[in-house]
C-alpha cells in the first residue's frame, strides 16, 4: 500500500470492534434475549447480525418474530450486564495506544448508551485509560454516530482543528460520522462489518486492525 503518512493532532477511536472485542457479549446477550421470548437461539452469525442492524437502525422483526420490543428490553440489559466479563482487549492494542499517544491526542467515541464513568472503568480495567484525553458515549450526545456531533465535541475538547484529525473504527457509522465532520477516516476490519460494507462508505484508508494505524501517522 503506497500511502503517504498523515500528520495528526487528534485521533478518535471507536471502542467495540476497534479497541475491544465484544463478540462474546453480543452472543451471550442474544442467547439470553431469545430465551426470554421463548424462541430458539439462532447461530452465532445471526446473533452478530443484531448489533449491526441496531447500529444502522435496521429492523430485526424477522429475527424476533414480532417480539422486538420485549427482545430489546432483555437484550440491552443483558448486554451491559455481561460486557465486563465477556469483552476482551484486542491483541497488542495497549502498545499501539502508547505509540499513538506520543504522536497525537487520543479520544474515544462509543455508541454504548451508558454513563461515561462506566467506560472509564472498563478502560482502567484494561490498563489503557491513561492514553485517552477525552471519552464520549451515546449519553453525552443528542445524536450519536453517524451524526458528527461526538467528533465535533472531541475536536473542541482536544483543542485541535478538524483537518488535523483522524477517526478510526470498524463500522459504517464511524466512517459516515467522520465524513460528515470533515475528518480523515480509517476503516478497520477487526469488527462486525465486512470490507465491502466499509468500502462503500469511501474511507480514506482501510486497515486490518488499529495496530497498523501508527504506520500511517507521522
Amino acid at each position: 500500500m503506497n500511502q503517504k503518512k498523515w500528520k495528526a493532532k487528534g485521533i478518535f477511536l471507536d471502542l467495540d470492534g476497534t479497541i475491544v472485542d465484544s463478540t462474546g457479549a453480543y452472543v451471550e446477550a442474544g442467547r439470553i434475549a431469545f430465551k426470554a421470548i421463548n424462541k430458539k437461539t439462532p447461530e452465532t452469525k445471526v446473533l452478530l447480525e443484531i448489533p449491526k442492524r441496531m447500529e444502522q437502525r435496521i429492523t430485526i422483526e424477522d429475527l424476533t418474530g414480532g417480539n422486538t420490543k420485549e427482545f430489546m428490553q432483555v437484550y440491552l440489559k443483558a448486554y451491559y450486564s455481561v460486557t465486563e466479563a465477556k469483552t476482551r482487549l484486542m491483541p497488542n492494542v495497549s502498545g499501539t495506544l502508547q505509540t499513538l499517544s506520543k504522536r497525537a491526542k487520543i479520544a474515544l467515541i462509543t455508541m454504548r448508551y451508558c454513563p461515561n464513568q462506566v467506560i472509564q472503568k472498563e478502560l482502567d480495567f484494561f490498563g489503557i485509560a491513561k492514553y485517552f484525553t477525552y471519552v464520549v458515549t451515546a449519553i453525552d450526545t443528542t445524536k450519536p454516530k453517524p451524526s458528527p456531533e461526538a467528533i465535533v465535541q472531541c475536536v473542541k475538547a482536544l483543542d485541535v482543528e478538524m483537518c488535523e484529525c483522524i477517526i478510526a473504527g470498524d463500522s459504517v457509522n464511524d466512517i459516515k460520522a467522520g465524513k460528515a465532520a470533515g475528518a480523515r477516516t480509517v476503516a478497520v476490519l477487526s469488527g462486525l462489518f465486512q470490507r465491502d460494507e466499509l468500502i462503500r462508505e469511501n474511507p480514506d484508508l482501510v486497515l486490518p486492525d488499529v495496530n497498523t494505524l501508527p504506520d500511517f501517522i507521522e
